[in-house]
């Protein structure tokens, strides 16, 4: 009697490959042009590029400010980053990346770093970006460092969150506070002083270039400009 192997089926479930969806980071479109994009497609995941009102990376449920050494410290002294970092607490998870520390030192001992920044500002201003802001923050060494970072980030289990930051449930406050941030370069601080001194939308639009200069210094004329704006 002859004995006949039995065939396997390579259609089975454990006969298949298992085939892993690509991640897709979704990333603002003014880092198409980086290091890092390249080296995150090279580690196998896609990239979907959108304006982004908020952060320059949003990995799942995580969104990230990514700053170069020298990006970081002109931020640190037009004070962008304050802005940028009220805005990034509309997430739950956000993480500020500094990059290049192997390229460029963060600070050193003498006090003409940085055209005046004493490294003791730059180790201040550190500090309240962790314990202020609640931001933490990873040190890489270049842009393919912070590819990988982003790499092992997204293969984390974790939910994604939408592209639309804000609150499920707002109050009446909170509501207009939302359409205040909604404009260019108004953060939560700036749009809680035009509440508190003009109180309503309507008064804030009919409000001179002059009385919004009082909080919103030269970005009141883009607020002004846009409130006469045509559809």
């Amino acid at each position: 009697m002859v004995k006949i192997k039995p065939i396997f089926d390579i259609f089975s479930p454990s006969r298949k490959q298992k085939i892993e969806e690509k991640v897709t980071i979704i990333a603002d479109h003014r880092e198409k042009n980086s290091i890092v994009i390249s080296e995150i497609i090279a580690l196998g995941m896609e990239v979907e590029f959108n304006q982004l009102k908020v952060a320059d990376y949003l990995v799942k449920d995580v969104a990230i400010e990514r700053k170069t050494v020298s990006d970081f410290i002109s931020s640190m002294i037009n004070r962008r980053l304050l802005n940028q970092l009220e805005e990034l607490q509309q997430y739950p998870n956000r993480l500020l990346i500094i990059e290049g520390i192997d390229e460029q030192e963060l600070y050193s001992n003498s006090e003409n770093f940085s055209g005046g920044m004493h490294p003791n500002s730059v180790r201040g201003f550190l500090l309240s970006i962790v314990l202020k802001y609640k931001v933490p923050i990873i040190f890489t060494r270049d842009g393919h460092d912070t590819a990988k970072f982003i790499s092992v980030l997204a293969k984390r289990k974790s939910k994604e969150i939408s592209l639309n930051v804000g609150k499920k449930t707002l109050d009446k406050k909170e509501r207009l506070q939302f359409i205040i941030e909604g404009f260019p370069g108004i953060g939560p601080k700036s749009a809680r002083k035009l509440l508190e001194k003009f109180k309503t939308l309507k008064a804030i639009a009919n409000a001179s270039e002059g009385e919004l200069e009082e909080i919103l210094g030269k970005k009141a004329k883009i607020i002004k400009d846009l409130f006469e704006e045509e559809y």
